[in-house]
């Protein structure tokens, strides 16, 4: 599975985003979907996660309530809509794919190449 990331950019504090990652390569519904993220000289960390038929989804606590992933599986989509943005969402933000549902970074097989996401105070 091949996974591009877009929608990454400059936003002040308070504002929204809204990432995609566009799969190919595989049946998309074959997998989970989820956004990890990774902050400068930090671990890369779970924000949240899709199922296959996208009936369930889960979400870090630090995102929870701002955040909401979502899938097209008609256009092989994942999106994560960020809103009420903070400087600590600041990360280069990764899709990734995998074949169970879940929210460790070991759960998931491929990975796209990042989009940074930059929340200005």
């Amino acid at each position: 599975v091949h996974l591009v990331e877009s929608g990454g950019g400059l936003v002040q504090a308070g504002g929204s985003l809204r990432l995609s990652c566009a799969a190919s390569g595989s049946t998309f519904t074959n997998y989970a979907m989820g956004w990890f993220r990774q902050a400068p000289g930090k671990e890369r960390e779970f924000a949240a996660s899709i199922s296959w038929g996208g009936g369930r989804t889960d979400y870090a606590d630090s995102v929870k309530g701002r955040f909401a992933i979502s899938r097209d599986n008609a256009k092989n989509t994942v999106y994560l809509q960020m809103n009420s943005l903070k400087p600590e969402d600041t990360a280069v933000y990764y899709c990734a794919a995998a074949p169970i549902w879940g929210t460790r970074l070991y759960d998931y097989t491929y990975w796209g190449q990042g989009t940074q996401v930059t929340v200005s105070s």
